[in-house]
């Protein structure tokens, strides 16, 4: 297509020179001047051709390229006789043979039909009627116009022109006047609508050379015929390539302008005659003022309704892109810009209708610890330069969104190649992103659904894949197999499960003892949930807690955990009086910490129990603890109203000892690592002596900050007595009290207080 335009241009360029050449030392013959113009036209229809073979279209579009065509091998036809004509006759000016007229008027007419053909995206009959009625306006102001300047001087001229030439000329002014009123209420559709406006100035190109006869004479048919007239096959290539390399797109309005111009054109032949041709006779200034005023008040009718029409085109374009904004606002994530949920699985139906399609599902492997130790601000800004990444990586022709928190997905066309993203994938986030440079790992699944598969089973089988992944550890990726998803089902089943327990009351807690190691007194005791299935039995704590904490139910758990623990515990109290415990100790998630009602939760569960503060005790892990200014200050808040807090576990953190500076505890309590085989007396075992080392350490580390100890997981008397010795006055495990329901411990305190009577 490309190869007719530049022939056609080249075309018109050497027409051109052998003009100039000519009017300099007239080399050849002049009818070499009518050869451009068949030139031209033959070029111009081939690329039609070519333009209608390699492009499918819709029907108003066949239909207009064909006519298109037929017009162009009319004007060939027609113009090639002029030629022929001229070599008959030259060196003497030819006049157009009948039959070549013939053929350029049904050349015209022709295109015409095919511009008038062009569907402008009308329907209702007012609409319809309102259009006609600007057109119609806008075709007279343009023909009358045409005609005062082109086809009434050439018609009064003193050297008469022949029939056919001013039948073409007439044709002519028509095509070009009705083309462009056309042309400027196509707003889009089955042509483009830019391709339609190149065809349609062939009509001025007419309109052009026809002028030029007119100011020229006879010897202006040779300047319109070399110079002017070879641009129509130009505009016919340019035109069908423009089709060629169209992209559907909205249409824009139509320039409903055009009539109020056409009231100017039509001044403009008015003031004209006004000029030229009044007799200046007495009393004829009269006329003159008014024919002048008439004028002047349409132009001004006309600049009126151009500025209201400008004011109302800027009110229709904000709310368009209001309009516009509000769409993309609903199928964009505001944060990334990418596509959101409903946009993705819209997109990948669209590609599994017409051919395979592969997804990849990704999230951020401990997303929630980035937003928690340093804030939401910067977890948005990781977002943000993940989905960049993910967008390089997937490459042109994808499609790629952000479904919810830290999860994207990724759209590929065909049986792609979804490893080797997520090779890009970890490639890219092998370093430092993100304004903060944080290092992230991501974990993927991908699965590829043939044409016609559902889109929902494809997404399905993506995240059962990543599921897959996240359980193999991090920074994994994984191709969906068969049977994939039934561990992903039993997540999202056991999740829905939580839901239903919460709701259902299923949830029980248990308490497990903590001792001094001294004389065995209860001293306290530890919240521990569970939860009675009524079909699967006892959940495993290790089973349900983690899938609390990914889907969030843990706060509400938690908050009925604190508050059942505090009324258990005053229950207590107020059964067995205020020696008979000094603490009852909930453990707490960082989720929790990071509810902005947690700590009105705390005041609320103690106020509507009655417990004393000091009797609650906070367990917390050091990872819980580690995760920035605004858990700290929630703990400096706990501790300010007289709750306890506890460092549970202990030792296995990275930096148990800056803790115990910074973080408010009132308790320690020794993991059960260093508590496993305290007891053994092997002198110069390395493994021994660390375990004692480190227990005795802790406890006299905290013995010199004010803090309490407690030893966990005591499983045998041996090690109570050791790390009694080591310094430990508290403790608890399997060997002191296994967890048991609220009744079993009432049993145990009621039996010590009727010891303690005895």
């Amino acid at each position: 297509m490309r190869r007719y335009v530049f022939a056609t241009g080249l075309t018109c360029l050497l027409g051109i020179l052998w003009y100039v050449a000519w009017e300099v030392s007239s080399p050849g013959t002049l009818a070499i001047g009518y050869l451009f113009l068949p030139v031209s036209m033959t070029l111009g229809g081939l690329s039609v051709r070519s333009l209608r073979r390699a492009v499918p279209m819709a029907p108003a579009g066949r239909r207009f390229w064909l006519l298109l065509q037929i017009s162009s091998s009319l004007f060939v036809a027609g113009f090639a006789l002029q030629a022929v004509a001229g070599f008959w006759t030259a060196p003497v000016l030819p006049t157009m043979p009948v039959a070549g007229a013939a053929l350029i008027g049904f050349g015209v007419l022709v295109a015409m039909w095919a511009v008038g053909q062009v569907p402008v995206g009308v329907t209702t009959g007012y609409e319809r009627g309102k259009q006609w009625l600007d057109r119609t306006i806008a075709f007279l102001g343009c023909a009358t116009l045409l005609w005062h300047f082109g086809v009434a001087p050439m018609y009064s001229a003193p050297e008469p022109w022949s029939p056919q030439a001013l039948v073409l000329l007439v044709l002519a002014c028509m095509f070009a006047a009705g083309a462009i009123t056309k042309v400027s209420y196509i707003a889009g559709g089955p042509v483009d609508r830019a391709a339609v406006r190149l065809v349609a100035m062939i009509g001025l190109v007419a309109a052009v050379a026809a002028l030029l006869t007119v100011l020229g004479g006879h010897q202006g048919l040779l300047a319109g015929h070399a110079l002017v007239l070879p641009v129509g096959g130009t505009l016919v290539a340019v035109g069908a390539r423009r089709q060629l390399t169209a992209t559907a797109g909205p249409g824009r309005p139509a320039n409903v302008w055009l009539p109020y111009l056409a009231i100017a054109a039509v001044d403009l032949p008015v003031a004209d005659v006004l000029i030229r041709r009044w007799h200046w006779a007495p009393g004829a200034w009269e006329g003159v003022l008014v024919v002048s005023a008439a004028v002047l008040v349409t132009a001004l009718v006309a600049v009126r309704q151009y500025v209201t029409f400008r004011e109302n085109t800027r009110l229709l374009r904000e709310r368009q892109e209001s309009e516009a904004r509000l769409r993309h606002q609903a199928s964009h994530d505001p944060l990334t810009g990418l596509a959101n949920r409903a946009l993705f699985r819209q997109r990948l139906e669209e590609a599994l209708a017409t051919g395979p399609a592969t997804v990849l599902l990704a999230d951020l492997d401990e997303f929630n610890s980035v937003n928690d130790s340093l804030g939401q601000d910067a977890g948005d800004g990781l977002l943000v330069a993940f989905a960049a990444v993910l967008s390089d990586a997937a490459g042109p022709g994808s499609v790629v969104a952000r479904l919810a928190g830290d999860e994207f997905a990724v759209l590929l066309p065909g049986p792609a190649d979804g490893e080797a993203v997520a090779e890009r994938v970890a490639g890219a986030t092998a370093v430092p992103i993100s304004d903060q440079r944080l290092l992230v790992q991501f974990s993927a699944g991908l699965a590829t659904g043939s044409r016609g598969a559902a889109a929902g089973a494809l997404l399905r089988q993506a995240d059962a894949a990543l599921y897959a992944a996240k359980q193999r550890g991090r920074a994994n990726w994984i191709r969906y197999a068969d049977g994939m998803e039934r561990p992903a089902q039993a997540h999202a089943q056991l999740a829905g499960d939580l839901r239903r327990a919460l709701d259902a009351g299923e949830f029980r807690l248990h308490y497990q003892p903590i001792v001094n190691l001294g004389d065995g007194r209860i001293v306290g005791v530890e919240a521990l949930v569970r939860w009675e299935h009524p079909t699967r039995g006892m959940v495993s704590p290790a089973e349900f807690i983690p899938a609390a904490e990914r889907t969030g139910l843990i706060v509400p758990l938690g908050r009925w955990v604190l508050r059942e623990a505090c009324r258990q515990g005053a229950a207590w109290l107020a059964e067995f009086g205020p020696d008979a415990l000094e603490k009852v100790a909930p453990n707490v998630s960082v989720r929790q910490l990071h509810d902005p009602g947690f700590v009105a939760d705390v005041a609320a569960a103690l106020a509507g129990h009655g417990l004393p503060a000091d009797r609650l005790v906070l367990e917390l892990t050091e990872s819980a603890v580690l995760r920035g200014q605004h858990v700290l200050r929630v703990l400096h808040e706990l501790h300010d109203s007289g709750v306890r807090l506890a460092l549970d576990d202990f030792g296995t953190g990275e930096s148990s000892l800056s803790l115990l500076r910074a973080f408010p505890a009132a308790i320690v309590k020794l993991d059960k690592s260093f508590v496993d085989g305290v007891e053994l007396d092997e002198p110069g075992t390395p493994a021994a002596d660390a375990r004692q080392a480190v227990a005795r350490a802790v406890a006299q580390l905290a013995g010199a900050l004010g803090l309490e100890t407690v030893a966990e997981g005591i499983e045998n008397q041996e090690q109570a007595d050791r790390l009694l010795r080591l310094g430990y006055t508290v403790g608890q495990g399997y060997h002191l009290g296994r967890p048991m329901p609220a009744e079993q411990l009432t049993a145990l305190l009621a039996a010590r207080r009727v010891k303690i009577a005895a």
